[in-house]
């Protein structure tokens, strides 16, 4: 059976198992009625950003949040909404970037091909799909521990066979003088002009997930991740799902290892290293899990702490180079007190303040 069952055109207005979740008032509303007033104000924020903020706080800060928060959306779809914990993501970045060195232009004539961008940046789209495609077709037959496991597993593969290979990846120096090409006359690796480039193709993104999320294939997805054996049983094709749902993120971790390589101007294995691989899942985990916009606020917090940790903690008097420990504490007290992340403490200030202190009820109930 194909991904996308001819029954599955049911589930647009339905939950996998068959509940309405949506209102008749909320379906007679246009979309951007149903866009919050909250995200209408951020979006104004970003947009008028560069006329606040200095080169570094949109380059540094903006741009490298929009970017990881890519990569780490990657993961939170595949986590989220199929259930499946994968490491690999950063990988597919590295492959997407190593990629646009290699059939694009760099310092590194002996091996960069210098082909134009139109060809090397879709050529390494299209490798790194493929590449996300090959490890989801391993990864759907494990389940829980084991995702992670088989997926961390190839992730180091790939970091100490680009380090080893001086032929295709340059070994362990990799690529440097990798630019983006000067589309319009304008230098995208000028601050703004990141900052922009970087913050349409994080939207861009976080729609597409919304989107994917609510459609037939997306709620099919969500009823394999709650019970595959009755979305089997149902006609779904499980592993076809699954397999699908990787493709679909590794295309966002892929445009995102391109942005990154072009951010950078180079590529290393170190891009792939375990710890980057990691940071991608501790990042999904402060933001939250559960919806599109989790990973950009874990980002941010990420990339601020990382480029502000080792001021703040010379200023304490210890030494910088442990600037990872005050990361690693954030990250347990914020899994400590939420394990949905950010968004769901927030969730839970929200309904604290909602209910009353006496009845512990909510403020509409009886």
């Amino acid at each position: 059976m194909s991904v996308t069952d001819p029954t599955a055109s049911t589930l647009s207005t339905q939950s996998a198992f068959g509940v309405n979740d949506q209102s008749e008032e909320e379906r007679a509303r246009t979309w951007y009625e149903r866009i919050p007033a909250a995200y209408w104000v951020l979006a104004v924020i970003l947009l008028i950003m560069p006329a606040m903020a200095s080169n570094f706080t949109l380059d540094q800060i903006f741009g490298r949040t929009f970017i990881i928060g890519m990569i780490a959306l990657s993961l939170m779809f595949l986590a989220g909404y199929g259930g499946m914990v994968s490491i690999v993501q950063m990988t597919i970045a590295a492959v997407a970037g190593y990629m646009v060195a290699i059939f694009g232009t760099s310092a590194i004539t002996a091996i960069s091909l210098g082909w134009p961008w139109w060809i090397s940046v879709p050529l390494a789209l299209v490798i790194a799909v493929l590449f996300g495609t090959a490890v989801g077709a391993l990864a759907v037959r494990t389940e829980g521990i084991y995702t992670i496991m088989i997926t961390l597993a190839i992730a180091s593969a790939f970091f100490y066979f680009a380090r080893q290979n001086y032929t295709l990846f340059n070994g362990f120096s990799g690529f440097n003088g990798v630019l983006p090409p000067k589309l319009f006359g304008v230098d995208w690796r000028g601050a703004r002009a990141l900052y922009y480039l970087t913050l349409f193709w994080a939207t861009l993104s976080f729609l597409a997930v919304l989107y994917v999320s609510r459609s037939p294939f997306g709620l099919a997805l969500q009823g394999v991740r709650d019970n595959p054996r009755r979305m089997a049983a149902l006609g779904y094709n499980v592993n076809a799902h699954r397999v699908a749902a990787y493709a679909f993120a590794a295309l966002i971790a892929g445009v995102a290892g391109v942005l990154n390589v072009w951010q950078y101007a180079q590529i290393s294995p170190g891009t792939a290293g375990t710890g980057p691989v990691i940071d991608i899942l501790v990042i999904a985990v402060i933001g939250g899990m559960n919806r599109p916009i989790g990973p950009f606020i874990g980002a941010f917090i990420y990339v601020v702490l990382k480029t502000f940790a080792i001021d703040i903690l010379i200023s304490m008097g210890l030494s910088g180079d442990r600037f990872q420990l005050l990361i690693g504490i954030s990250f347990l007290l914020i899994v400590f007190f939420s394990p949905d992340g950010i968004l769901g403490l927030w969730e839970r200030v929200r309904e604290s303040r909602k209910r009353d202190p006496l009845t512990d009820r909510g403020g509409g109930a009886p």
